[in-house]
């Protein structure tokens, strides 16, 4: 758990800081399934071979949903997590799918799809996040999707010209085309222009759509988990605001939240969530992803499944069997020392 903490705090100073809001049942999970995301992300991302580095990852999910987790501080975290917390498999091969799409440098030619891969990289954590928290109500996992969702088009935002910069473009083609920009000539020579503004800041009301159907969500998860997820909601949210501080201009420089600002979004958070009126709980999960929380609602509500009993059961046997081992090896030791 040290180490998958320091992961966190390392790769995103706003989760780590929102992270100590939450009761620690929820924080130590969530730190194991957002170091094993992490790995797993830079796997892809960094290995000339995209696809054999899925394949590579997906041996691990099947270690640790055997109860059998490689040797990795991450991976022995997450394979407790999953197994207690009854998270199906489905979410993290969503994820798994996501970052190959990242590696192939796929273009969404319009939103619909370019939710899709939002759901696969941020609304897949929101799932399991909901789940760590014991929320299983279809409408508070929708909402958890749209967090997710709308926190991954602030990143989209917010990278623009980082993104640019690496021969990666997200932005939907279709409003590109409506304003006249040309994808291939904007990566050429990335530069921001008032046309490239009203895509950016199109994208931006999206996400703030989102941001505001999930507060349903979060006025409904348990009371000593609101404030974290809250801040979470409201620091990632102000990136956006950067952005339109900076005339929506991210291709030049990078939005960050001032420390202070964050620190005031934390304090106030608690009090926020608490105004947070759960009147939009009902609306119906984006189409791109109802599958997630079909996935989640696949799983008993109670106890693990069958197969999550039988691959826990053979984690302890052979833990005994080792400690077993260990013990009798110590002994014939001992035995040595005194003859």
């Amino acid at each position: 758990m040290a180490a998958c903490r320091a992961l966190l705090r390392g790769g995103s100073r706003t989760f780590f800081a929102a992270s100590l809001l939450l009761p620690a049942r929820v924080r130590d999970p969530a730190c194991a399934i957002y170091a094993f995301c992490r790995l797993a992300d830079d796997a892809i991302d960094l290995d000339a071979d995209p696809a054999a580095a899925l394949a590579r990852l997906h041996d691990r999910l099947d270690r640790a949903y055997a109860g059998r987790p490689h040797a990795i501080a991450a991976d022995r975290a997450f394979a407790e997590a999953v197994a207690h917390h009854a998270i199906p498999r489905a979410l993290p091969e969503a994820l798994l799918d996501g970052f190959l799409w990242d590696a192939e440098m796929r273009r969404y030619p319009d939103l619909a799809t370019l939710h899709g891969y939002a759901a696969r990289v941020a609304g897949t954590v929101g799932v399991m996040m909901a789940l760590l928290m014991r929320s299983r109500d279809p409408h508070v996992l929708a909402r958890a999707c749209d967090l997710g969702v709308a926190m991954q088009l602030t990143n989209i935002v917010r990278d623009v010209g980082e993104d640019a910069r690496a021969g990666r473009l997200y932005l939907p083609l279709d409003w590109l085309a409506a304003v006249g920009v040309d994808p291939d000539a904007f990566l050429a020579a990335p530069r921001f222009t008032p046309a490239l503004g009203t895509v950016i800041a199109a994208l931006l009301a999206e996400a703030d759509r989102l941001y505001r159907r999930a507060e349903a969500g979060i006025a409904r998860l348990p009371a000593s988990c609101r404030a974290g997820i809250g801040a979470a909601r409201l620091i990632y949210a102000e990136i956006g605001r950067e952005v339109e501080r900076h005339g929506g201009n991210s291709v030049d420089r990078r939005a960050v939240v001032p420390t202070r600002r964050k620190l005031a979004l934390l304090a106030a958070s608690a009090a926020r969530t608490a105004s947070w009126s759960t009147a939009r709980l009902d609306d119906e999960p984006l189409p791109a992803t109802r599958f997630l929380v079909e996935a989640a609602l696949a799983v008993p509500r109670h106890g693990r499944s069958r197969n999550d009993l039988d691959s826990r059961i053979a984690w302890l046997v052979g833990l005994y069997d080792r400690l077993e081992r260990r013990d009798r090896t110590g002994r014939l030791a001992m035995a040595r020392v005194v003859r």
